[in-house]
């Protein structure tokens, strides 16, 4: 709970960037990452993201790779199992396991270094706008964009009460935790299960004060939000036409270019 996404994007330097061009910069990455057939296109956007975040941005080196390395493990899984039985193509190498040959032909593994370039290169674009973006000044931009005011309200709320019930839980659990609450399998289900309905009675309880909190301020069926003018610089301007010209670049010369 002492550093979640939002700690790193309020105080990162590009919060008080202009929110359209970067959401501009996280779209063109992502788009460009999933049209190439290449791998070359997203690890070139991975990197440049990765850099941005951690230099610009001030994100430290080390929490934000721990965060990156969740889905990468995770996707690393996937590629392994793309790499034995997708895609044909000669075999680079095989063996036998009961019986069955498992082998790992180049189409399989150009197209498991494809998923996992893929998911890296999406995944930094991710990264780089939760950490430097606060989700508050997102609901501001998503209000610009006409989305209807309940679904952006409705959002906010759960996107506040997630840490609150969050909070409530973790302190449940170490109470339950020092009365030996989860000392076996069968105290630790019986606690899991408390905590769920203590759980659910809070936020029975806190969505009863949200409504009468709000109603006794006059709320009218809308939140105002406030959307700070931020110009784009020069600056930025520059680094945003060199970034895309260096992916189109890439995109362009690495057409059909494969690992093997």
């Amino acid at each position: 709970m002492t550093h979640i996404l939002d700690d790193y994007a309020v105080s990162s330097p590009l919060r008080y960037r202009n929110n359209w061009l970067k959401l501009t910069v996280v779209a063109f990455g992502i788009l460009a990452g999933v049209s190439s057939n290449s791998p070359f296109v997203p690890l070139v956007i991975a990197v440049c993201m990765s850099f941005a975040t951690v230099y610009f941005g001030k994100v430290p080196a080390g929490p934000y790779f721990r965060i990156l390395a969740a889905p990468a493990g995770f996707v690393m899984v996937s590629a392994v199992i793309i790499a034995f039985f997708f895609g044909e193509g000669e075999k680079l190498f095989s063996f036998e396991v009961l019986g069955f040959t498992l082998g790992v032909g180049s189409a399989g593994l150009n197209m498991a270094l494809l998923v996992l370039a893929r998911t890296l290169g999406g995944m930094s674009c991710l990264l780089f706008l939760s950490l430097t973006t606060p989700m508050i000044e997102l609901f501001s931009v998503l209000k610009a964009t006409r989305i209807p005011d309940s679904f952006i309200e409705i959002s906010m709320m759960m996107y506040r009460y997630i840490f609150v019930f969050l909070e409530v839980a973790m302190g449940v659990k170490y109470a339950q935790t020092v009365r030996l609450g989860y000392k076996d399998f069968r105290t630790s289900f019986r606690s899991v299960a408390m905590l769920a309905t203590n759980l659910f009675i809070r936020s029975w309880e806190q969505g009863e004060k949200l409504y009468v909190s709000m109603n006794s301020r006059c709320y009218d069926g809308k939140l105002t939000m406030l959307d700070e003018k931020r110009p784009v610089r020069l600056l930025e301007i520059v680094l945003t036409c060199g970034y895309f010209t260096l992916v189109l670049a890439v995109f362009y010369f690495t057409r059909g270019i494969s690992f093997i």
